[in-house]
């Protein structure tokens, strides 16, 4: 299986290697796509081949998680 192209910095994927974690693309680390929760915390480190574009409604549900997050921590 060929390994798919880059996404730009600050798209949402899935990494299916993690029970389908939503992520935002960092960067690249070496070899592995570097991640983010979408509600923050530590990066993690995924295999190019496992990680796939999320799907609108995954997008709408990273969305929302996101400015749930920030809404609790007062940042809206």
């Amino acid at each position: 299986m060929p390994i798919p192209p880059a996404p730009a910095p600050g798209t949402l994927v899935v990494d299916t290697s993690r029970d389908d974690r939503v992520g935002e693309f960092r960067g690249l680390a070496g070899p592995y796509w570097a991640l983010r929760p979408v509600r923050g915390g530590p990066e993690w480190e995924a295999e190019p081949r496992d990680v796939r574009p999320a799907d609108p409604m995954e997008r709408l549900r990273a969305e929302t998680a996101r400015r749930n997050a920030r809404s609790a921590e007062g940042l809206l």
